[in-house]
């Protein structure tokens, strides 16, 4: 059932850099990611409060508080400088480097969460690398 999810996920991302792209065009970059933030936590927040997930924040112990707010943090600056990239680049090249994203998650995941690293994902990864500096490069 998660390939479904994340294939959902991949959809939207490219959705994401298409709708993004056409909104940064004409306003600051910062402007633009402030306001997709407003919209992502209106949205959110109303699926958390109609689905009664929210009593559970009581619950959250406080190193997994910690590394959410990481995790805010490392989003909020991936946002900021995906869209400075998007308003000033073109979305096929800025959307091809911003991948790279999964070949660090590769390499960090070994490095930090001591995850496994067979020769296929190291391969994938290295062609994720190749294919997203062919897209880039003009």
């Amino acid at each position: 059932m998660w390939i479904f999810y994340a294939l959902l996920s991949a959809l939207f991302a490219a959705l994401t850099a298409i709708f993004a792209k056409l909104g940064v065009a004409q306003i600051n970059s910062n402007l633009a990611t402030a306001i997709r933030t407003i919209v992502i936590l209106l949205l959110i927040w109303t699926i958390v409060l109609a689905k009664g997930e929210a009593k559970e924040l009581g619950q959250i112990p406080k190193q997994q508080w910690l590394f959410l707010i990481f995790s805010g943090i490392a989003t909020g600056l991936s946002w900021l400088f995906y869209f400075k990239a998007l308003q000033l680049g073109k979305v096929s090249q800025v959307a091809a480097i911003d991948k790279l994203s999964v070949a660090l998650v590769i390499i960090l995941s070994v490095i930090f969460l001591k995850e496994s690293l067979s020769w296929k994902t190291a391969i994938g990864a290295s062609l994720i690398i190749l294919g997203s500096l062919v897209l880039a490069i003009k």
